[in-house]
């Protein structure tokens, strides 16, 4: 039996005091997320919103041309419900002029422009209004490497990344995210009718019990087998992990002196504040 069911009272009072505590620890007082109009934003809004209150969390949209207008429709929910401060940001002309470079782009290549032209619209909004980017990545897409690097994956601390799909789901409920957002197919939205479990291949509710058990329960592939799951899924899933982990490391260093960082010179990142 796999069990994701968490005490979302314990996660909340966790989540929020984890997120108050790493940005005043730094010198900050306040939040700036990307709002897509999915469950995930969502509730990283609503923890940032509890543990800063309204007026310290700055929630941004940012739409391109092809967008789902409920992506807009949806955020705005969040945006009046939690009564945080909002800004829209339209993307496109930004974006563009590198797509019309190749007319023959891929939507996975045009997908990364937009989820890096957002982030950097997120950063400068984190000068402007001064708080820190709170991120979005929940757990499966962390493990699973489905994000893009110095896109959607790049924050300065992630409240919900240790929570799978399911787990989101259950603490979002409890916390009152809109259920029209807990109720849609999940989907960064990057072309039409792009959803993220018809590009993994499988949907979230099979792969957040296999990922229990390869990394929470340390299972082997074999003995995933041997509790029923598919071999040609799990060695799917393994693989992703695999080839994945350099998007969860920061990048190696080439060791040359007594003290390299990340290697030798560790410190915790308000060291010196």
């Amino acid at each position: 039996m796999i069990d994701l069911t968490i005490n979302t009272d314990l996660a909340r009072k966790i989540l929020t005091s984890f997120i108050k505590s790493e940005i005043t620890r730094v010198g900050f007082s306040r939040a700036v997320i990307g709002l897509s109009g999915g469950i995930d934003s969502a509730l990283s809004c609503a923890l940032a919103t509890e543990a800063l209150g309204p007026e310290n969390v700055l929630a941004v949209r940012m739409p391109y041309k092809s967008s789902s207008p409920d992506s807009l429709t949806h955020a705005q929910l969040v945006i009046d419900q939690f009564k945080v401060q909002g800004e829209t940001i339209d993307i496109t002309d930004m974006v563009d002029p590198l797509i019309k470079r190749d007319p023959g782009m891929s939507n996975t290549r045009k997908g990364n422009i937009m989820a890096r032209a957002r982030m950097i619209v997120l950063y400068d909004q984190s000068e402007a209004f001064k708080g820190l980017v709170v991120g979005t990545s929940n757990k499966t897409e962390i493990l699973l490497g489905y994000s893009t690097m110095w896109g959607d994956s790049a924050c300065a601390l992630n409240p919900i990344g240790d929570l799978y799909k399911a787990q989101i789901r259950q603490l979002s409920q409890a916390m009152g995210i809109p259920q029209a957002i807990i109720d849609k197919a999940p989907s960064a939205d990057l072309w039409v009718g792009q959803t993220d479990e018809g590009e993994l291949g499988f949907t979230y509710k099979e792969v957040d019990k296999l990922l229990t058990l390869l990394v929470d329960r340390r299972y082997s592939p074999q003995e995933c087998v041997e509790e029923g799951f598919d071999e040609k899924f799990v060695k799917t899933v393994m693989t992703r992990i695999n080839r994945s982990q350099f998007k969860r490391m920061q990048p190696p260093i080439a060791k040359l002196s007594n003290r390299t960082v990340g290697y030798d010179f560790l410190y915790l990142r308000d060291w010196g504040t």
